[in-house]
């Protein structure tokens, strides 16, 4: 088959769905790579590249979507690109099929099929194809640097000749894709990190990233605030004026706002009000991930940057990604250099649309002359974070005293219980046994009671660099069997004689490890 990539025709598009790296892989797969004169120059990669990596390259629009089998693009299509579609053509792009419902018809219509990249089901398996996540990776790092670009501060806390510089406070709404990039940015950029969001799982990931967690007080809806597929779920009126109530508190001591809250298929759910703009300070910057949605604040223009009365800069851009071509690009086409291996799957360059599978299908939005939207539920559910255990409260000193006195009773106890075993067994052995084996016996226990309270009271944590010189240690043993060598008996020289060689090898071989160990902690 031949894959197609015609040049982007948004203003302001800069992204392109194929690039040199990613034809090199269609190719392996036994596909025919086209690309139109000039598509990939604003992302950074020119006609030689392609070229170069055996990309047939073709002029103008006409030649592309007539000599390809399937196209590959990053925005939407539009009406007249949809009228170039028939039935033995796929599409492949971004479409957003509960907003365009006509252009989708109308590809239906024309025989095409069409595979939204933004409808790719967020299952395990399908990460590798899921491109909403890979340019909200990039928005969410992009924001910060936007809002940096605009904040007049620094945003790491200073302490120079010329005074103390007081770190910025971030508030991140929504720990998504979008929102997690952001806040790994902002907090190691060294500005002090908030991020609040309605799934309380996520709370974990947020911490552990170095920010601080906004919790409401409003255990009932933050208990369950996701749905399949990791993304948010519309709250109730009563959380979310408790969420309103929460921001409205944090407003006056926020320096920058990044908010990312979207649900699928909605509008852009409003959480940051007018009241709380004017509660910001002069200088303060939100960026408004959301602003293609309506905006998370009203006050956002979309593809603009404004200044409000007091002095608060919003900025709506929703070109983020395009912002940063080049990467984006990388990503996009390897995102779709994946979907495409799924529907190669004999390698032999036919596609194969197995409606069967669950990707395939999930992503589907126009097939064999009809409208294959909204998918049915994957078969294999998307895998939710786990709501994180809660904490354990800290002991206070006089709770940990009492335990460890408790603890030092049992172990009193235990070893007295063994104590009096021993001397009733020892008592009940001498009533019995002559007094020469009595002797022998008695050093026996002792030994073995001497040795076994060396060993077991040596702290786990140094058995390692300790265990060769306790081991040598242990074997003071050697002089009850050193004792033994003048006896009558030549059974028990003989068993002396033994554990006297054995004990020695002990003794030497713990002291020559020892050194050993010694010698890998010394410069050479």
């Amino acid at each position: 088959m031949k894959i197609g990539t015609p040049k982007e025709i948004l203003d302001g598009e800069n992204r392109v769905a194929m690039t040199p790296d990613s034809a090199k892989m269609l190719q392996k797969l036994g596909h025919e790579c086209l690309i139109e004169a000039g598509a990939g120059e604003r992302a950074g990669f020119l006609d030689a590249d392609y070229r170069e990596a055996g990309v047939t390259v073709v002029d103008g629009p006409d030649a592309l979507w007539q000599g390809a089998d399937v196209i590959a693009k990053v925005r939407p299509p539009t009406e007249g690109e949809v009228d170039r579609l028939d039935s033995g053509k796929t599409l492949i792009s971004m479409f957003y099929p509960a907003s365009n419902e006509d252009l989708m018809k109308r590809a239906a219509d024309k025989g095409a099929s069409v595979i939204a990249m933004d409808m790719v089901p967020r299952i395990s398996r399908a990460q590798k194809m899921d491109a909403l996540s890979s340019m909200a990776n990039i928005a969410g790092y992009r924001a910060v640097m936007e809002a940096g670009n605009n904040f007049g501060r620094f945003f790491t806390g200073q302490v120079t000749a010329a005074g103390k510089v007081p770190p910025a406070k971030v508030l991140v709404v929504g720990a998504g894709v979008a929102g997690l990039a952001a806040i790994g940015t902002s907090t190691s950029l060294g500005a002090i990190t908030y991020a609040f969001d309605v799934r309380p799982e996520v709370a974990e990931q947020v911490e552990s990233m170095g920010a601080e967690f906004v919790y409401l007080d409003f255990e009932e809806e933050q208990t369950d605030g996701s749905e399949s597929g990791g993304y948010a779920k519309p709250s109730s009126p009563e959380f979310r004026e408790a969420q309103l109530a929460k921001f409205r508190e944090l407003a006056p001591d926020i320096d920058i706002v990044i908010t990312t809250a979207l649900i699928p298929n909605r509008e852009a759910p409003e959480l940051w009000t007018e009241d709380m703009v004017k509660a910001m300070k002069p200088g303060s910057v939100i960026v408004d991930l959301a602003a293609e949605r309506g905006g998370n604040c009203k006050l956002t223009v979309k593809d603009e940057r404004i200044v409000t009365e007091n002095g608060v800069i919003i900025v709506g851009y929703t070109d983020f990604p395009s912002r940063m071509a080049k990467q984006s690009s990388l990503l996009f086409s390897t995102n779709v250099r994946h979907l495409l291996t799924d529907l190669t799957p004999e390698k032999d360059g036919k596609i194969n649309h197995n409606m069967e599978d669950d990707v395939i299908r999930g992503a589907t939005i126009a097939h064999a002359k009809e409208v294959t939207f909204p998918p049915p539920p994957p078969k294999t559910k998307a895998i939710a974070a786990q709501k994180p255990k809660p904490k354990e409260k800290e002991k206070t000193p006089e709770e940990k005293r009492a335990e460890e006195m408790a603890a030092f009773k049992k172990q009193t106890r235990s070893q007295v219980t063994l104590l009096t075993v021993g001397a009733v067994l020892l008592l009940a052995v001498g009533l019995v046994a002559p007094a020469s084996f009595m002797q022998h016996f008695i050093v026996f226990v002792l030994s073995v009671f001497v040795g076994f309270q060396v060993i077991w009271n040596v702290s786990h944590s140094l058995h390692t660099p300790l265990m060769a010189v306790t081991n040598a240690i242990s074997s003071i043993i050697i002089l009850g069997a050193l004792m033994q060598l003048g006896s009558t008996s030549y059974l028990v020289i003989l068993l002396a004689a033994v554990s006297v060689f054995m004990a020695g090898i002990n003794i030497f071989g713990g002291f020559l490890v020892t050194r050993r160990m010694l010698a890998m902690f010394q410069k050479s």
